[in-house]
């Protein structure tokens, strides 16, 4: 009989989509993977889509501001441990692996009232809020910034990286230029807001697009319903969103604009693809892009421009500086053990299932 492993995570796909990378390596392995969620998250249909066993459990959001919801949330979640405590009997996992989010505070809790280890991996430079309430209860965090060990409890913390989506390195760079119609006469520049699009991007892209063209094809992933259909210029494509096209519109990128959302920055990393970072202002966030950026910016890996800053001038000066580094910044890139097909991960699985056995 095969050992199970249970993933959790939730409330964006930046908590699943790691997953997604990892559950073929787990399989490989032997392993039998079952997902414990939230019960209408984005999770749920990520995991329908990879014919991965769904349990949907209660949970409360974890608001940072007042709400009269913020009085029923531990409710929910005491609700959320029984329902997870139920799940985790019936699966009899060997190991809970939490990408963190909301709906995994009840699922790593019941885990442990169980005594079924877990392993959390935090995606950015600093825990979440999620994390920081479940951390006590896990056996190892794994890190994807390397200054992220420095504030969790010692000895708990491996330097892992990310956890990288496989298909994203079998893109096909002549098909990314034959889907949006480009020559091979200029570089590629690839502009990207997150799955929402991001406004002041969008709007700072289009205002700058006649002098960007001339020394670029762009490509715009604007966000959902946030298309301009009167751009339309040869060597600019616009799409609201993408999914199995993204590596081969990445395998054509010479240069991105993007957030600084962990995953997405590490997948540039990943491909060897300089990036122009601008982070989520914390005025509508907890800062966690900002200090991604940083970390990027810090290591060779980035520029940064803090999205108060943005305009047409700084945009194009940056952009062009960094097409000028990009070789150096690709050398840093290559030597840079920063990233990970989830094969430490899925070692590290072992060692606390062996250890647990003896």
């Amino acid at each position: 009989m095969s050992k199970t492993i249970v993933l959790t995570g939730g409330g964006s796909a930046g908590h699943v989509t790691p997953h997604l990378a990892l559950i073929p390596q787990l399989q490989k392995e032997g392993y039998s993977v079952a997902y414990i969620g939230s019960k209408d998250g984005i999770e749920k249909d990520m995991m329908a889509e990879q014919q991965i066993d769904y349990t949907g459990v209660s949970t409360g959001k974890l608001r940072r501001y007042k709400d009269l919801n913020n009085l029923k949330d531990p409710f929910r979640v005491l609700k959320g441990i029984t329902e997870a405590r139920k799940a985790l009997k019936k699966l009899k996992p060997s190991l809970v692996f939490s990408k963190g989010g909301f709906v995994s505070v009840p699922v790593v809790i019941a885990a442990k009232t169980l005594g079924i280890p877990c392993v959390l991996h935090e995606s950015d430079r600093s825990p979440g809020l999620a994390n920081k309430i479940v951390l006590r209860f896990c056996e190892k965090i794994c890190v994807t910034f390397p200054e992220t060990a420095s504030l969790l409890p010692e000895g708990k913390a491996i330097h892992t990286g990310a956890i990288v989506r496989p298909d994203l390195f079998k893109g096909n760079a002549a098909k990314g230029r034959t889907l949006c119609d480009f020559s091979s006469s200029k570089p590629v520049l690839l502009v990207m807001g997150g799955s929402m699009g991001a406004q002041k991007i969008n709007d700072t892209i289009r205002t700058e697009l006649d002098v960007l063209l001339s020394t670029f094809h762009v490509i715009h992933i604007c966000g959902k319903g946030k298309i301009d259909p009167n751009v339309q210029q040869y060597g600019y494509k616009a799409f609201d969103y993408v999914s199995s096209e993204l590596s081969d519109l990445l395998a054509c990128t010479d240069v991105v604009v993007s957030r600084a959302g962990s995953n997405a920055i590490n997948e540039f990393l990943a491909l060897r693809i300089p990036m122009l970072l601008v982070p989520l202002s914390p005025r509508v966030s907890r800062g966690d892009q900002v200090e991604n950026a940083a970390s990027f910016e810090k290591q060779g890996f980035a520029s940064v421009v803090q999205e108060e800053e943005l305009n047409s001038d700084t945009l194009h000066a940056q952009i062009n500086e960094l097409y000028t580094k990009r070789e150096d910044i690709q050398e840093r890139m290559k030597s840079a053990d920063a990233y990970t097909d989830g094969t430490q991960v899925v070692a590290i699985f072992k060692d606390i299932i062996s250890r647990k056995e003896k």
